[in-house]
This record gives C-alpha cells, sequence and structure tokens, in this order.
C-alpha cells in the first residue's frame, strides 16, 4: 500500500515541526558561549591590558562559559524524542555529518574551558580558598593561561559558527540552506559574547573597549542579515519564499523582524553610538547615566540575539521546496 500526504503541514502531520523553543534556547546559548570565549581570551591577550600579562582579566566570564553550554545541552536534552539516542552519538564517528561533528566539539570543548577557567582565577580570590584540588589545578594553570586564551579563542569561533552550520546543512528547508547563515550565527554570538561581558566586566575601561568591539559587530549583523534575504530573494523561488513570512505585516512572523531590527541592531547601536559621541575618548569614567546605557544596550543585544534564533527556527520548519509538498 502506497501513501501520499497532500497538503503537508504541521496540522495535517504534526512531525514535520520538528524543533519548537527548547532548540532556539541552546543555538542562544551555544552561541553566547563561543561568544564568551572568544571575548574572555581577547580580554586577557589584548596588548591594552591594564594588569600584567599573566595576571587574568575578566574571570568570572570563563568561569561562567561552561555552565551556560551545559544549560543549552540541558535543553538540547530535554528537545530530544528518545533521551537515550543521545549516547549513540558518541559510539562512532562520520565525518561527512554534521551533526557527529558538533556532538564531539561539545563534548571536546569543555576540558580547555575548565582549565581556562582555573587559570583565570584571581590571586585574591584564590586567597581565601582551602587548600585543595581547586586551588592546586588553579596553580599549575596558572602559567599557562595566555596558551589557554588563545585555544579557547578558536574553539568559541568553531562552537559559535557550528550552530549556524546545523541548520544551513538542511537542504530540505530554504530558509535555512544558506551558506551565510554559519556567518550571521558567528557574528551574533560575538555580538551576544560582547554584551555580557560589557555588563559583567568591573572596570570602566573594560567597559569601554568592548562597547565599540560590539558596535563594529553590529554593523557586520546588519550587513550579514541583509545578504541572507539579499542572496535568498535574487535565489529560486523556494528560497525567495521563504524570506516572505519576515516581510509579510499579515503573517505571523513579521513581528519577528520587527523584533530583530529594534531590539537587536538599531536601537542598541543607537544608544551606544549616542553615548560614545557625548563621552568620546575624554575619560576612561563613567558615571552612573553611563553605565545604564551600556547595560540597557547590552540587554537589547542580548534579547536581540535570542530572537533572531527564534525567528529562524520556527520560519525555517515553515519553508520548503514545491515538489515536496
Amino acid at each position: 500500500m502506497e501513501l501520499t500526504i497532500t497538503g503537508v503541514n504541521t496540522i495535517t502531520y504534526p512531525y514535520l515541526h520538528i524543533w519548537d523553543w527548547r532548540v532556539a534556547v541552546y543555538l542562544f546559548l551555544g552561541g553566547l558561549t563561543g561568544g564568551l570565549m572568544c571575548m574572555s581570551a581577547i580580554a586577557n591577550l589584548r596588548p591594552g591590558k591594564v594588569v600584567a600579562r599573566d595576571q587574568p582579566c575578566c574571570w568570572r566570564i570563563p568561569l561562567l562559559a561552561p555552565i551556560i553550554l551545559s544549560v543549552g545541552m540541558f535543553f538540547l536534552f530535554l528537545d530530544l524524542e528518545v533521551k537515550k539516542n543521545m549516547f549513540w552519538f558518541y559510539l562512532t564517528f562520520k565525518p561527512l555529518s554534521p551533526m557527529s561533528w558538533g556532538s564531539w566539539l561539545l563534548v571536546l570543548i569543555y576540558p580547555p574551558m575548565i582549565l581556562y577557567a582555573f587559570a583565570a582565577v584571581p590571586d585574591d580570590f584564590k586567597a581565601g580558598m582551602k587548600p585543595g584540588l581547586l586551588k592546586t589545578w588553579s596553580d599549575r594553570m596558572r602559567p599557562h593561561l595566555l596558551l589557554l586564551a588563545r585555544i579557547n579563542f578558536v574553539l568559541g569561533i568553531l562552537l559559535a559558527i557550528y550552530t549556524g552550520i546545523l541548520l544551513s546543512t538542511f537542504v530540505a528547508r530554504p530558509l535555512w540552506n544558506s551558506s551565510i547563515l554559519p556567518v550571521l550565527f558567528l557574528v551574533s554570538g560575538m555580538s551576544t559574547g560582547t554584551a555580557l561581558m560589557i555588563m559583567m566586566a568591573k572596570r570602566d575601561e573594560v567597559k569601554l573597549f568592548f562597547t565599540k568591539v560590539d558596535i563594529w559587530l553590529i554593523f557586520s549583523e546588519i550587513v550579514v542579515l541583509l545578504l541572507l534575504f539579499y542572496g535568498h530573494y535574487t535565489s529560486d523561488a523556494a528560497h525567495r519564499a521563504s524570506i516572505m513570512p519576515f516581510f509579510n505585516a499579515s503573517h505571523q512572523f513579521f513581528p519577528y523582524f520587527l523584533s530583530i531590527v529594534a531590539l537587536g541592531i538599531f536601537l542598541p547601536l543607537a544608544i551606544v553610538l549616542k553615548f560614545l559621541e557625548v563621552k568620546g575618548e575624554h575619560s576612561q569614567h563613567l558615571g552612573a547615566s553611563g553605565r545604564f546605557l551600556m547595560h540597557a544596550s547590552a540587554v537589547l543585544v542580548l534579547i536581540g540575539g535570542f530572537i533572531i534564533r527564534f525567528a529562524l527556527v520556527y520560519a525555517g520548519q515553515l519553508s520548503k521546496f514545491s515538489g515536496l509538498s
């Protein structure tokens, strides 16, 4: 007996809607972790660093990165229909499978992250620690701080870009099937990581430095997002139709596009640019209003980064090739 399904959608055949908000949360937290790994490495490697080269800067970020990634993987685990299938990923390695690469990357990335977190613990914090395994490992890793920072920088890029590769390899979903999508997720992950760095940094000169970095990342995000839409618009009919939900005022996904533009790009950029226009290079000291504007901009960047992934995950599952319907 042959079964033919017509009107393929989530109502007549609900299993076609495979991924939900839990995957969007995982993609966001994975990109955020990659951005934090890169930006914390830059904080320790940059030439203008105030403290000594062998002293950690922004040490809370290396401690936070593994926790954020673990929360993201927990949401990914919740999304699995059959939980025990997770273990099958690690009984083999398939070089041509992006999911196989990603599964192993998520596991292999933990040791460098944890060792970097040990190396980044400052001396004044260790002074209050009791002698034991944690303090011993922290002392052993401190001489390797800069090397671990470089390793985490590279791994952070791989982690952030993989979240986009995971979607772009789905050929049957035209909205996701773009070589620009991994670049968008990479830039967005770097931007959200920078935003959290701004919020958690203690010294004003560090906040100012990463605020200027985030301006360029937001500009890059604008360009890459426009290129993504332009590439789909100039492609075949299926790719062109896949972006229409973002430009159709009567469509349920139109508010997501407005949120991406308003919250994720233009408002943070306007706030930061206005702040820097007032402050300029005249002072490295931030007042209460300056910190408020920076933190407000960072929060909007984080919200915009999540909305980008949320919208793409859901809108991508609406897109299809006409021959498959």
